[in-house]
């Protein structure tokens, strides 16, 4: 049994999918019998304040950040210190580069414990860029003991800061979980997608006409808001659709873009459920006909593979861990990136062949069983433990 420090700067129930790949890796660390300690600052509680929690099996302590990151490094680090006083860790292994790969090299240096960073996407792809946190990404790309990323293409742009072996270990996803599965009518019904189809025909059959275009995640700038919202456009003025929103859009301009959107085109159709619990989000991706991730920039999407497990036919731009899972044309559709046209004449191409629907779902499910499972990258990452001394 290993005894492993996780840091990270995202935990549960914090949205996004830094928070929702970290929980798996501790989970899945945790099941093979590996004592698991994570610790991540919350912006929820006060500065100099932990909560320990023990949600699962995986330890859990959780510290309040304060408004100077300086300061909350400082108590990030002390903490580690502490608790390997208490209970020595075998390895330390940090999520993110500029703050949690920083605070646990750092730590693993000074602690003389091998450290493991994993690259996860916006910390090589602006976080580099940004002169408050070079600095650390370079220390902890330097000095880790091991150096992990989810995407050959983050692997390659690390490569250009740092001459070093980058593991790659793509994100998993629960298969049993994440499966095709009938469409949840009730949750149908309480999204108010028949009526709403139903309204914007004038009557007829709901059930015929209501197609739903689904996004998963925060919409933002980033994840390609603005060609989501005019593709899913330019597909409603020829077939009437609901665009679905599993999440939320962050607030500012990016909530801003999508009200004036609104205000612009009162016959889209947009639903925003707000955040819903991961082990539910199954459910959703059932209501839809077409799963759309048309990004600008990108770690791997845990979205994505999760579409890909339930069977959803997806379209998705070429950009990071997406061109290692997808293959274009076989369990998938790539369009470029900023192409609203492209996105819409292949929502509307694959809408108007539903055979063509079922194939890439089926290609997508296959695909996803065979070489992205939880268990192989637990595997890939005990592994990288090994090779750096940890008692596995």
């Amino acid at each position: 049994m290993m005894k492993i420090a996780l840091l990270s700067e995202k935990y549960t129930p914090d949205l996004g999918g830094l928070a929702i790949s970290t929980g798996r890796l501790g989970e899945s660390l945790a099941a093979a019998g590996h004592d698991v300690r994570l610790f991540a600052p919350s912006s929820s509680l006060p500065a100099t304040i932990q909560q320990t929690l023990h949600p699962s099996r995986v330890h859990v302590t959780r510290f309040g950040a304060h408004k100077r990151v300086d300061d909350t490094l400082v108590d990030w680090f002390e903490l580690i210190v502490e608790e390997h006083k208490r209970k020595p860790f075998d390895v330390i292994h940090a999520y993110f580069l500029p703050l949690a790969g920083f605070v646990g090299t750092y730590a693993g240096t000074y602690l003389h414990i091998p450290s493991v960073v994993s690259i996860r996407g916006n910390d090589i792809e602006r976080a580099a860029f940004d002169p408050s946190k070079f600095s650390h990404v370079m220390y902890a790309l330097q000095n880790a003991d091991a150096v992990t990323t989810n995407a050959s293409e983050l692997a390659k742009k690390a490569k250009a800061f740092i001459d070093r072996e980058i593991h790659v270990i793509p994100n998993g996803v629960d298969t049993e979980r994440f499966k095709p599965m009938e469409k949840n009518e009730a949750l149908a019904e309480a999204l108010g997608l028949a009526s709403a189809q139903a309204a914007v025909l004038g009557g007829g059959d709901a059930a015929l006409s209501n197609i739903v275009i689904g996004f998963v995640g925060e919409l933002r700038e980033k994840k390609g808001l603005a060609t989501l919202l005019s593709g899913y456009a330019q597909v409603n003025k020829r077939r009437p659709a609901t665009l679905l929103i599993v999440g939320e859009v962050r607030a500012g301009v990016d909530e801003q873009a999508l009200a004036e959107f609104r205000s612009a085109n009162p016959d889209c159709q947009i639903i925003v459920t707000g955040q819903v619990p991961h082990k539910d989000l199954p459910a959703y991706y059932s209501l839809m006909d077409v799963f759309v991730h048309p990004s600008l920039r990108d770690g791997m999407p845990n979205a994505v593979l999760e579409a890909m497990a339930c069977g959803m036919p997806v379209i998705a731009t070429p950009v990071g861990g997406a061109v290692d899972v997808i293959e274009n044309g076989k369990n998938g559709i790539f369009i470029n990136v900023n192409d609203a046209h492209a996105l819409s004449e292949k929502i509307m191409e694959l809408l108007n062949i539903p055979e063509r629907r079922a194939e890439l779902g089926k290609n997508a499910r296959e695909s996803i069983v065979d070489r992205f499972t939880p268990a192989k990258e637990l595997e890939a990452n005990l592994e990288v433990y090994r090779t750096i001394g940890g008692k596995v």
